[in-house]
């Protein structure tokens, strides 16, 4: 039991599992990076074809055109977040209250819940669970995977926004929790009292976008860290080599 916390608190930490994932971490951050970029490109894209406001979910909610492009743009964020997630279970925060687990983990449940998300939409015109009357099981799953997600994702911005590894993306992690928790809030306000419509699917729209940007901007940085640390271990294996040279 002990060993299995020690590996929820810190994935990938035994020498065994760290060996093997170092070799895949730059093809799983490429990979990562690819999918929740064009998962984002596909809901924009999706979104731009309504002329009327509509709000993230509604894209696939059943009937709707856009329903299976916002399938596939679900799946690829949840590809790639996990596979982010798997290149990352090195990043810890320094926070006592935030490393109850690695951000990894947090990634990988929000990962989890779209993937729910996305085989469980909503029906058509996504009435609001417990509010609207005419709203379903379905609705409510939906919703709820969705919010987890969301939360899992802003769980991880916050994780990394106290980590001492990366101190630029930790400042912008912090930015990014906060607007994408006040934007959402306040969409969600909108989206329940059903008033300001066109207000509140674009709030949604934005902190959705700024959610999985963050997501890219993370794993970038992860793979420019890692760049450097090779980097710096190829120069500290080359110096005993020069000492020699000179002393011979």
């Amino acid at each position: 039991m002990r060993r299995l916390l020690g590996i929820v608190r810190q994935p990938f930490g035994a020498p065994l599992l760290a060996r093997g994932w170092q070799r895949a971490v730059p093809l799983l951050l490429a990979v990562g990076t690819v999918c929740v970029l064009g998962g984002l490109t596909i809901i924009w894209a999706a979104r731009l074809t309504y002329s009327y406001p509509v709000y993230v979910s509604e894209l696939g909610a059943v009937g709707a055109p856009t329903a299976g492009a916002f399938r596939v743009a679900l799946l690829l964020i949840a590809a790639g977040g996990f596979a982010i997630a798997l290149a990352s279970g090195h990043v810890r925060s320094s926070h006592r209250l935030l490393n109850r687990w690695a951000p990894a983990v947090s990634l990988a449940f929000a990962a989890v819940c779209f993937v729910l998300a996305s085989q469980v939409t909503c029906t058509s015109y996504c009435p609001v669970p417990l509010v609207d009357p005419q709203s379903t099981v379905q609705d409510l799953v939906h919703t709820v995977s969705a919010v987890l997600g969301f939360a899992a994702a802003c769980f991880a911005m916050l994780q990394v926004a106290f980590s001492a590894r990366l101190p630029r993306v930790a400042r912008m992690s912090l930015i990014s929790c906060a607007a994408v928790a006040l934007i959402t809030i306040v969409g969600g306000l909108l989206a329940l009292l059903r008033f300001g419509t066109d207000v509140g699917s674009w709030l949604e729209l934005v902190g959705t976008t700024i959610a999985i940007a963050w997501i890219a901007v993370y794993s970038t940085a992860l793979a420019r860290g890692r760049d450097r640390e090779s980097g710096a271990d190829g120069a500290r294996g080359q110096l005993p080599q020069k000492v020699d040279e000179v002393a011979g």
